[in-house]
């Protein structure tokens, strides 16, 4: 069941959802979401620097994306075809009978702009910053500023709290991110 407006009020009021810092909920609440914000940390991929990317082998972030930071008075100019990875500037705390799904925003979808290709989903037990997945579809270059809602969270009550919540999976890579994260693919149990 997706949590209403009503629900998600009476899910951060009791703990179940923790958002900080608190959203203006004005502005970022909508009827079955909450609008997050873009952050200023954005990584951006070194392609010139890598033939390819062994999925197989340990791939050094700092070689592989390059970080940048952008001021709130600034923006970052998203190019036709490209994909960087960014964060929001809030951080979420789910409890252990609580899933989130990372949603797009209309607005910025119809100017070609995903936030996620495909990690939205957000298991019970998270905790930390997520990692956005931003690409351009479109064929104009876009500015996206700091501090924009960027993003969407709706979230679901599970029929019983998580038997292994996220943060407790021995195999958990990203709980407690601060940032944009890279991949940790090699990190798999089937590449360990």
């Amino acid at each position: 069941m997706v949590l209403s407006d009503r629900d998600i009020l009476e899910y951060m009021k009791v703990g179940k959802i923790k958002i900080t810092p608190t959203p203006d909920l004005e502005t970022q609440l909508g009827s079955c979401s909450i609008d997050f914000r873009l952050g200023n940390t954005f990584r951006v991929f070194e392609h010139s620097k890598y033939p390819y990317i062994d999925l197989r082998g340990e791939i050094d972030v700092n070689d592989l994306m390059r970080r940048v930071d952008v001021p709130d008075e600034d923006a970052f100019t998203m190019q036709p075809g490209e994909f960087v990875l960014a964060a929001t500037r809030e951080t979420l705390e789910l409890a252990d009978d609580v899933m989130a799904r990372l949603e797009g925003r209309s607005s910025l979808g119809r100017l070609g702009i995903i936030v996620h290709s495909t990690a939205g989903l957000f298991d019970p037990g998270w905790t930390g910053i997520a990692t956005l997945e931003l690409g351009n579809l479109g064929r104009m270059p876009v500015l996206l500023y700091p501090g924009m809602r960027i993003c969407a969270f709706t979230f679901e009550q599970l029929s019983s709290p998580a038997k292994v919540p996220y943060r407790q999976k021995p195999a958990n890579k990203y709980a407690g991110q601060n940032g944009p994260e890279t991949s940790r693919f090699a990190k798999d149990i089937e590449f360990s």
